[in-house]
């Protein structure tokens, strides 16, 4: 995750993520370097539009937070159907 984190803070300076910044950062932490991880992050993220994949990924956080207030209004609504529908029934008892 370290070096996700990395990609992200240098893509938020305006900094090219690339092998020897990824390098920088990582070893300012003081974590240890696996260069392994960092060669496959690079390769991965190799014409990847970031800052798009951010705001798709924030888009897609706030998708279901949106969907639980539709379900939230259509759980409303039952009860004002619910009582129409008694209203409704006790009435006719009455004009039977």
């Amino acid at each position: 995750m370290e070096y996700v984190y990395a990609a992200l803070l240098l893509h938020k300076l305006g900094k090219e993520v690339n092998e020897d910044n990824l390098k920088k950062v990582v070893s300012a932490t003081g974590a240890e370097i696996e260069e392994a991880k960092i060669k496959s992050l690079v390769a991965s993220l190799k014409g990847v539009d970031i800052e798009k994949e951010l705001e798709s990924a924030s888009l897609m956080a706030a998708a279901p937070s949106a969907a639980e207030a539709v379900k939230e209004e259509k759980k409303e609504e039952k009860p004002k159907e619910e009582k129409k529908v008694a209203a409704a029934e006790g009435l006719s008892a009455l004009f039977g």
